[in-house]
C-alpha cells in the first residue's frame, strides 16, 4: 500500500515526517531518512492495532430549497386567473420589447 508523507525541514536541521491523512502518525529525525524510517515504524505499530477497510457511504442529494413551495397554490380557486394574468403581462412585455 502506498502512503503519502509530508517531509519538512524544521528548525536546527531536524526533519519531521507526517503521513498525510493519518492523525498522530508523525516522527522526527536528524536526517530526512531517519524521519522516514521512524514514521514508517510509527505507522507499522499503529497498523498492528488497527485495520484499514473501505467504507462506502451513500449520499442523499440535497433537496431543492424551492421544492417545499411546489403545488402550494394548486387548490386556490384564483390560481388559474393569476396564471392567465401573468401570461398576458409577459405577452405585453414581449410586444413592447419587439416594438422598441
Amino acid at each position: 500500500m502506498t502512503y503519502y508523507v509530508l517531509v519538512e525541514n524544521g528548525k536546527q536541521g531536524r526533519y519531521t515526517a507526517t503521513i498525510l491523512g493519518w492523525p498522530d502518525c508523525t516522527a522526527h529525525g536528524a536526517t530526512r531518512q531517519e524521519a522516514l524510517t521512524r514514521v514508517r515504524q510509527v505507522l507499522a505499530t499503529r497498523l498492528t492495532r488497527a485495520e484499514v477497510i473501505p467504507l462506502e457511504i451513500e449520499q442523499s442529494a440535497p433537496k431543492h430549497p424551492w421544492l417545499k413551495f411546489a403545488g402550494m397554490f394548486s387548490n386556490d380557486p384564483l390560481f388559474d386567473e393569476v396564471l392567465a394574468e401573468i401570461e398576458n403581462y409577459r405577452r405585453e412585455l414581449d410586444v413592447d420589447t419587439v416594438a422598441a
